[in-house]
């Protein structure tokens, strides 16, 4: 005992002499009728340790098991199971005799086979409602969970919006560990936060890093609606990771873990989150509405940057980075009808100051129709505030309801608009190009082939992408050109 004592006491001597003042004690205790030995000391540090130390105070400094342990019981591994068509293949007839199916269908119908992806979900209510993204159970024909605890269920959607990446599914369960939804916006640069999730089917992985930037813009969500303005951390995230837990040190929910910026698919530096204002909005409206109550502005803007003023600045008038440049100016929409014009620079929108590319979007995308806002406008000298009355995408300031359609999501295809030219071949004043079909949409059911030109639907006339967005009733006919100037009508009969 008394060996153990004299080197605890010569640690602290070395101390002294290399650290500068120490001050230490001996105490006698008694354990049992034993005496124990126990040093005290406190130690200061020394000027030539640089003036820009300070006394270490544990109570400052983060500790982030307590988060760790306590979000981690939330967060769960997303099994989604699509079924695909299988690929053709060459006839054999060794699989013929002895009754397997040769080619892509068998008994008229196609041959299919099971793909299976992994991802996270976090879970937000005991009765067993789940965040993630949604790019993680799209076209999936099955949702398995795995709980922390083991326990698995059978999920199913509740809702999803391709434009933020954000889906909530349920199981069936009650008492279930649930993580709280913390302040995004209270997100500080270098503040500590924990990413939660399952990548390479690694159910339970924590990773900590730093909130590197606020706001990130990638254009990496595919949607010509998106709505992205990035959590950017330093916290390893892989494949798998999607869907889940972004967490502060209070072990609050913060993020929803969506994108990895790698040249190799894998994290190499840096992954983004979905902001909590972007989430919890996102959630409670598939919850309440079971659609996404998007509210819209009505204009196309251009952040003021130095490539904005290089390019324009000059013809323009504007030599000063910050604000949205309106570009243009929906008939009809929320800033039309408030007074908002081409031209206008929106420098502040509820108070907020529009100091980056995904502002205006962010705090628009976390309103519904009819909500109101007030943007500070400069137009020529003069700063004014206009008070904005939101509106949906079919330009009306009514909240849509369950039987509101996704035109984009019903048809199942990818758009894009017809071209000058091909509009001059066909004669036509507009459209929208169909240049992808997916499975289970009305354009494959009605056999529309890639290339299809829609120019009308419930016979409302199409001119660009941006109008399907605005059609909110139940979809019952589209008409529309082929390329070779070939017309075709088809009538969705269910």
């Amino acid at each position: 005992m008394k060996k153990r004592a004299f080197l605890l006491f010569g640690v602290v001597a070395l101390s002294a002499t290399i650290g500068g003042v120490t001050a230490y004690g001996v105490t006698k205790l008694a354990d049992n009728g034993k005496q124990i030995e126990v040093v005290e000391r406190t130690v200061e540090r020394t000027p030539s340790l640089g003036s820009q130390f300070t006394s270490y105070q544990a109570e400052q400094y983060p500790d982030l098991t307590y988060a760790a342990e306590n979000a981690v019981k939330a967060v769960v591994n997303i099994e989604a199971v699509q079924e695909v068509e299988m690929r053709q293949r060459g006839y054999d007839p060794f699989l013929e005799f002895f009754g397997f199916p040769q080619g892509e269908y068998h008994n008229g119908k196609p041959q299919m086979q099971e793909r299976r992806a992994g991802g996270s979900g976090v879970i937000i209510s005991e009765d067993g409602y789940i965040v993630t993204n949604n790019h993680v159970i799209e076209n999936a024909t099955k949702l398995r969970v795995k709980l922390n605890d083991g326990r698995v269920f059978d999920a199913k959607t509740i809702g999803t919006d391709p434009t933020t990446d954000i889906a909530l599914i349920k199981i069936d369960a009650k008492e279930l560990p649930t993580l709280a939804f913390g302040s995004s916006d209270a997100l500080r640069l270098g503040e500590w936060v924990l990413a939660i999730g399952s990548p390479f089917d690694l159910q339970s992985t924590i990773t900590a890093g730093i909130v590197s930037a606020k706001a990130r813009r990638l254009d990496v969500i595919p949607n010509d609606f998106r709505i992205e303005s990035f959590i950017q951390t330093d916290a390893a995230v892989n494949p798998g990771n999607s869907g889940g837990a972004l967490v502060n040190t209070h072990g609050e929910l913060v993020g929803i873990n969506t994108v990895i910026k790698s040249s190799t698919g894998s994290y190499i530096g840096y992954s983004f989150a979905v902001p909590e204002t972007i989430v919890r909005k996102v959630v409670v409206d598939l919850k309440e509405y079971g659609v996404v109550q998007r509210a819209l502005l009505g204009i196309s803007y251009r952040f003021i940057d130095q490539d904005f003023i290089d390019q324009t600045g000059k013809e323009l008038g504007i030599d000063k980075v910050g604000g949205a440049y309106v570009a243009s100016v929906s008939d009809g929409g929320a800033a039309s009808e408030a007074g908002i014009r081409k031209g206008d620079i929106i420098t502040e929108i509820d108070g907020v100051k529009i100091d980056n590319g995904t502002t205006l979007t962010e705090q628009i995308g976390k309103r519904r129709p009819n909500d109101k806002v007030t943007l500070s406008v400069k137009r020529g000298k003069e700063v004014k505030h206009f008070d904005v009355t939101l509106r949906n995408k079919a330009g009306k300031t009514e909240l849509l309801t369950r039987e509101s359609v996704d035109v984009s999501a019903i048809l199942g295809g990818k758009f894009a608009d017809a071209s000058a030219k091909l509009c001059r071949d066909l004669d036509i004043r507009g459209g929208v190009q169909v240049t992808g079909v997916k499975h289970g949409g009305l354009l494959e059911r009605a056999r529309v082939r890639n290339g299809f030109v829609i120019t009308h639907i419930n016979d409302k006339a199409v001119y660009g992408v941006s109008d399907l967005d605005k059609i909110t009733d139940k979809v019952s006919s589209i008409d529309g050109l082929y390329p070779d100037g070939r017309a075709a009508s088809y009538v969705i009969v269910e």
